[in-house]
């Protein structure tokens, strides 16, 4: 659920008292358009801040593991976070620009809020560069966090910036604020979804939507993690698949977890 502005106020010291101690300077997996580190790649010129909503994706699930956060005992109700993603203004990004072993170690102070608000939703492990395999936290580093410099510098600092983005735009409470609520049953125009974000956060968001309900919501940043537009909304953009467009009226549908399906059948 949301987080009351004193735990948000906590977090936030606790976000930066981390950066520094790791020597903070200035502050849907997409295969890669721009090529992998064999050749240098130009300086990115903007972050996307991916979100799940986990009401389109547990859905869909089929079986549970242990790092899936679709089997969870209690549904999750707010979105999660995906990834921070370098992008260039011509509607491609840069991917995999260094290589570079992921190292749990270093992000264990953040271990309990990264598997709450950042948790994987499958099973499957996750590609890493250079045909590797890995936790779905070390593929989002190693794909986006190493591209993402002069702003991120480390592995701590990528998740950090990430955090506390997604702490201090709280999509799931803008929504709320708005009159966009959790349901089933109920769908909402995709404009006053996007007005209500735009006028909350100071920015367009992207939008991915799966059968008609939203899979995934972007908030976009400047290098210096200001607010700024995203390139496009969902509905006449290119570099979203058609089948990932969103139709006029869309929802934020919830979702029983496996577990308790499998409790009711018994």
């Amino acid at each position: 659920m949301a987080m009351t502005a004193a735990r948000k106020a906590a977090w936030v010291l606790v976000v930066w008292a981390l950066a520094a101690a790791a020597g903070l300077g200035s502050a849907s997996a997409r295969a890669p358009l721009v090529g992998s580190s064999s050749k240098p790649q130009r300086e990115f010129d903007y972050f996307a801040l991916s979100l799940q909503w986990p009401g389109t994706i547990c859905a869909s699930t089929r079986h549970c593991c242990a790092i899936n956060g679709c089997c969870r005992s209690e549904p999750l109700q707010t979105f999660t976070i995906h990834g921070l993603w370098p992008d260039y203004d011509d509607g491609t990004w840069p991917s995999c620009c260094r290589r570079t072993q992921f190292d749990l170690d270093k992000i264990l102070p953040l271990m309990e809020t990264l598997q709450k608000y950042w948790p994987s939703l499958y099973c499957s492990s996750s590609s890493t560069c250079f045909s590797g395999k890995g936790l779905f936290w070390a593929h989002e580093v190693q794909k986006h966090g190493t591209c993402s410099a002069p702003v991120v510098q480390d592995e701590l600092q990528y998740f950090t910036i990430a955090l506390d983005l997604y702490f201090k735009y709280n999509v799931t409470e803008m929504l709320s604020s708005g009159g966009i609520q959790i349901s089933n049953g109920k769908e909402y125009a995709l404009s006053d979804v996007i007005d209500t974000i735009k006028h909350a956060f100071g920015g367009s968001p992207q939008i991915v939507c799966k059968k008609g309900s939203i899979q995934e919501l972007r908030l976009c940043f400047d290098k210096e993690l200001k607010p700024r537009d995203c390139l496009t909304t969902s509905l006449t953009n290119g570099s979203v698949s058609s089948k990932k467009h969103c139709p006029q009226y869309i929802s934020l549908p919830s979702y029983d977890p496996l577990g308790k399906l499998a409790n009711k059948n018994i």
